[in-house]
């Protein structure tokens, strides 16, 4: 959307994560913390991969609406902290939250004494929050290239939804081990979605108005140089075959 807003010649193709109740992001403090609502944040650091994008988003919309004014809520300092090192710094009191997804979240929680302030899931539900751009040239240049590439993503999305998850992470498994380049497929067990909501991956402008929104209001873009239908387009993502009703996962 900041591309967009400034006149660069992109477009979205299609989804390639998002959160639901399986892939999502969570703001965690200590056990111990007196942290339990958006006020609570006020004069303390939030530990998150980094600033201006998902992360932040979602801590200004939970502090928005737990009440906080913008003179308050500017007093909530989030901080950049390396992923792999997000947990040690919450349990080591250098952050007073922390935010934490996948498998470092997983990890992090099992270890205990950490507790769970909010997921970008309870604040917005199932949402698509990410977009692989190309740029209008090379949609122009390569439209074959484009849908093979779209298409393929979209049904591979379909097929993880559709799929017991021993099998997606056994496919994974021997994707990355038919690459020879020594890599450690450990954590690809912990793999549980994509998160990804429309089928296919297809964008809707639902998807964009989230961040037009945000980035507007913090003043980072000018809501009037960007239309909700000018970023992104489905035409190149084929429509999957009929696939069966999801399985057990």
């Amino acid at each position: 959307m900041k591309l967009a807003a400034n006149g660069a010649p992109i477009k979205s193709g299609i989804s390639y994560y998002g959160s639901d109740e399986n892939a999502y992001s969570g703001y965690y403090v200590r056990a111990d913390s007196p942290i339990r609502t958006a006020r609570d944040l006020i004069g303390k650091k939030v530990g998150m991969n980094t600033l201006g994008a998902h992360s932040e988003a979602m801590l200004d919309i939970y502090l928005q609406r737990g009440g906080l004014l913008a003179a308050d809520a500017d007093k909530v300092e989030p901080l950049v902290v390396p992923p792999v090192n997000t947990e040690q710094s919450l349990r080591q009191k250098q952050i007073d939250a922390a935010v934490l997804s996948g498998v470092l979240r997983d990890k992090a929680l099992a270890g205990g004494g950490l507790r769970q302030l909010f997921t970008d899931h309870q604040l917005l539900g199932s949402l698509s929050a990410g977009t692989y751009v190309m740029t209008e040239r090379f949609i122009q240049q390569n439209p074959d290239t484009v849908r093979t590439f779209v298409t393929g993503v979209g049904r591979a999305l379909d097929w993880s939804r559709t799929t017991p998850r021993a099998e997606v992470i056994a496919r994974m498994t021997r994707i990355v081990k038919m690459r020879g380049r020594n890599e450690d497929t450990g954590t690809l067990r912990y793999w549980k979605s994509y998160g990804v909501a429309e089928p296919g991956g297809r964008i809707t402008g639902e998807d964009l108005r989230l961040w037009i929104d945000w980035l507007a209001d913090r003043g980072d873009i000018d809501r009037g140089r960007v239309r909700l239908d000018a970023p992104y387009t489905n035409d190149f993502n084929a429509p999957a075959p009929a696939t069966p009703a999801p399985r057990g996962r």
